[in-house]
């Protein structure tokens, strides 16, 4: 197990809480822009794509994620649109890398795609060297070293 692994870890961090024995975690929101959507989180973020569907009750979607694992993340798209409210510049999802050199290349690839390197609007995470990035939807995304993390 790598140093950063242990980061905050304790015997009850290691496992699900008895009152709550859930076993799949699913981020999901809705987008009207589901193919730029998934571009910047399969090809700039690089999370690979591991389901699709479409024409699901008017529903489009597409889930991301890492393979084996239970968490992913889902964008869904509808065809009479998305009455979602745009996001604030501090909903975001946070993705700790174990060093500069694999943060910056994840920030290089998207920025190559058009989404380039934006101010947090919490000031600890450029303090702490993080890099923000906004998809295509305005939600941000922080790519982080685990030593922000603790």
């Amino acid at each position: 197990m790598r140093d950063s692994d242990k980061v905050g870890r304790t015997a009850e961090t290691e496992r699900w809480p008895a009152a709550l024995p859930a076993v799949r975690v699913r981020v999901a929101r809705p987008t009207d822009r589901l193919d730029e959507v998934v571009r910047f989180y399969r090809d700039g973020l690089g999370l690979p794509e591991l389901f699709r569907f479409s024409g699901h009750d008017g529903y489009d979607g597409v889930m991301l994620g890492l393979p084996g694992a239970s968490y992913h993340l889902e964008f869904t798209s509808h065809v009479d649109g998305s009455p979602c409210p745009a996001p604030t510049a501090d909903n975001l999802l946070v993705l700790y890398f174990d060093g500069e050199r694999d943060r910056d290349a994840v920030a290089a690839r998207l920025t190559a795609l058009g989404h380039p390197v934006v101010p947090s609007e919490n000031p600890f995470w450029d303090k702490h060297g993080a890099v923000t990035v906004e998809d295509p939807d305005g939600w941000r995304v922080v790519l982080a070293t685990t030593r922000a993390f603790g």
